[in-house]
């Protein structure tokens, strides 16, 4: 009786410190056999005990959401994000118009967009770097919500586009590479985003590998073109993203052959690949289904005149210059998919959300649906690379992507079973993250 008006008595806050999540299914990112009858106790942002419901005794002054009937696992990580953008169909346009509002309004949109998506943790490749810097503290500062925020900054290559000298940096010797390196490293940057490597010398693109090395930062490049990887994987890239090739139906033998003797060289650890595959892939799905494109999730924090904007370049989704060869490439995607993972890379969940017609609420488990669904990856595999994998790269294993004891209490539920249907992803039920409940569908 004493215990209860203690209880009682306390300040709310206190008596919320604890929270017990029981009775789902727990997928804990492993890859292990999910744990039915699940308890997850969390006090605070940290995940102090792991269990079941006969094995775990709930604390009598914590909170419980009950999980009865749900997929509980780590929340996801999507590891090609770009937040500067959010489906509009003209690049030029947009970063000519909007470009004053990426750091108040766009990138903030984007995070809190992925975050209610069950995004707990998110890589953007690409953005000015004041803007991708503070968003990232802000989003630590509790100030705006959102993932968990890795950040690149600006693109480096050899020759930034026109108009596009905000968010990518030229390269013009292997002094200058050095020393842009170091400004993004000094700057707070987590990752190096390389692009267009084809176009600058061997050694502009050894310096950027070697700075980024020399500062603990991995180095994340594009394929798009055979002598992109060739000259990345002799620099010790770290990361490739996309399939790449264009329409080609395959990987050149070299290639492959030269991908697999780096993944053989275990000193130097995996070799990881982010291969973007549902943007393509879903394509000529979209063009036939667009009322998918009304869905009003993309709307959050948008003001009014963005959302319609937006609306008003995809109105002709058939008709846009960013993909007419889309088509011609979807019947590659399952090859080049099934060659790089016969090479014993490391895939890893990523979507390049915000391209034309993808959104920051959508992206990610369409991503998940098209591996398991299209591509034959067994769900606890494809979970496995959206939660452990990508906390593994970005050398943050030891604090989230598993659901474990003394790791940050980033957590997503959804009502049904996952690892039957993937799909069930779109709708995410609960989201918390660092012991905060961000979204709870059944409170």
């Amino acid at each position: 009786m004493k215990k209860l008006l203690f209880l009682l008595f306390l300040p709310s806050f206190l008596l919320a410190q604890k929270k017990a999540l029981v009775g789902g299914t727990l997928i804990n990112g492993y890859g292990n056999e999910p744990i039915p009858n699940s308890v997850i106790i969390i006090e605070n942002e940290t995940i102090i005990k792991v269990g079941t419901v006969e094995s775990v005794p709930i604390p009598e002054e914590a909170e419980i959401i009950s999980a009865e009937g749900m997929s509980i696992l780590p929340g996801l990580w999507d590891m090609h994000v770009h937040l500067m953008i959010t489906g509009h169909a003209d690049y030029t346009y947009w970063d000519k118009t909007y470009l004053p509002l990426f750091e108040k309004v766009i990138m903030p949109a984007s995070a809190h967009q992925l975050l209610l998506a069950g995004v707990t943790s998110a890589r953007d490749l690409g953005g000015p770097l004041q803007a991708s810097i503070r968003t990232k503290e802000a989003i630590n500062a509790g100030k705006i919500p959102g993932p968990n925020l890795y950040v690149s900054g600006p693109f480096l290559q050899k020759k930034p586009y026109p108009g596009t000298e905000a968010f990518r940096w030229g390269v013009d010797g292997e002094k200058d590479a050095r020393l842009k390196v170091k400004k993004l490293a000094q700057a707070g940057v987590d990752c190096i985003k390389l692009i267009d490597q084809d176009q600058m010398s061997k050694e502009e693109i050894r310096a950027i590998v070697e700075e980024a090395h020399s500062n603990d930062l991995k180095v994340v490049a594009h394929s798009h073109r055979p002598e992109e990887i060739r000259l990345g994987l002799e620099a010790g890239v770290d990361n490739f993203e996309h399939t790449g090739l264009s329409s080609a139906p395959a990987y050149p033998k070299d290639i492959l052959e030269s991908i697999t003797e780096r993944t053989a060289q275990m000193n130097l650890g995996p070799l990881y690949w982010t291969p973007t595959i549902e943007v393509l892939y879903n394509h000529d799905y979209v063009i036939k289904n667009p009322e998918n494109l009304d869905n009003e999730s993309w709307h959050l924090g948008l003001p009014d005149s963005i959302v319609n904007d937006i609306k008003n370049s995809i109105r002709k989704p058939g008709e846009l210059p960013y993909f007419q060869l889309t088509s011609i490439r979807k019947p590659t995607l399952k090859t080049k998919f099934d060659q790089l993972k016969k090479t014993g890379v490391v895939m890893l969940i990523g979507t390049d959300s915000g391209v034309p017609m993808k959104f920051h609420s959508q992206s990610t488990w369409n991503e998940l649906d098209i591996w398991v669904r299209e591509l034959g990856v067994p769900p606890l595999e494809a979970i496995k690379s959206a939660t452990y994998w990508p906390a593994k790269f970005m050398g943050v294993e030891d604090k989230v992507g598993t659901i474990s004891v003394g790791k940050q209490a980033d957590i997503i539920g959804v009502k049904g079973d996952v690892l039957r249907y993937i799909s069930l992803l779109q709708n995410i039920d609960l989201v918390i993250k660092k012991g905060k409940i961000y979204k709870n569908e059944f409170k």
